[in-house]
Order: C-alpha cells, then sequence, then structure tokens
C-alpha cells in the first residue's frame, strides 16, 4: 500500500487520529453536541486529506502549503480537544492520547516541511 501519500509518516499517523475521533465522538458526550462532533470531525479529517491533497499537486510549494493547513487543522483539533476535557467529553488519558497523536503529526509535518523548503 505504500506507494504515493501512503507513505507519509504524517498521513498515516493522522489515519490513526481520525480513527480514534470517530471513536470518541461516538461514545461519549459528543452524540448530542452535533456542532463540537461535526467541528473536531472535520478538522481531523482535513489533516489526512490535506497531506494526499498536497502530495498530488505538482510543485513543492503547493505541496509545503498544503502541508501547512494540515498542521493548522492539528492545531485546531487540538483546540477543540481541550474543550472536550473542560466540559467532561473526555477525560485526562484520553485528552493525553489523542494529543500526542496531534503532537507527532505536527512534528512529523514541521520535518517535512523543513525538507522540502531546503530541496529549493
Amino acid at each position: 500500500m505504500d506507494k504515493g501519500f501512503e507513505q507519509i509518516i504524517s498521513w498515516k499517523i493522522a489515519r490513526e487520529l481520525n480513527k480514534e475521533i470517530y471513536k470518541i465522538t461516538s461514545d461519549t458526550g459528543f452524540q448530542r453536541d452535533f456542532v463540537l462532533r461535526g467541528q473536531i470531525r472535520r478538522a481531523s479529517i482535513s489533516i489526512s486529506s490535506n497531506i494526499a491533497e498536497g502530495y498530488g499537486r505538482k510543485t513543492n510549494k503547493e505541496f509545503i502549503y498544503f502541508l501547512n493547513v494540515a498542521k493548522a487543522s492539528c492545531y485546531e483539533v487540538k483546540s477543540q480537544l481541550y474543550l472536550a476535557l473542560d466540559i467532561c467529553y473526555i477525560d485526562m488519558e484520553l485528552f493525553d492520547k489523542v494529543y500526542q497523536l496531534c503532537d507527532e503529526i505536527s512534528k512529523t509535518l514541521h520535518g517535512l516541511i523543513k525538507h522540502l523548503e531546503n530541496k529549493k
């Protein structure tokens, strides 16, 4: 399966994040909070989708742009996780687990962006 964007570490972790987000938004207070549930799902999906879309672009400049969008969406998920924690939709253990995935994505995206910038 590792042929294109699927080989990118950030995308692999984002795929894992998507599964976790869908799981927690199906099993907790998120079920009744349609706005927050939809928003955190969209932000999570945006990460993996923008990595894939950027990979399909013709230039490194375009790829970097989409990687930065993905990174911003990752920070959006982090912020929404804080809200979910504050209103008791998730506990600290789950918060830490999902937040860590976001951190890994952000770090690997940062490294990929720097690598692409240096190739110019």
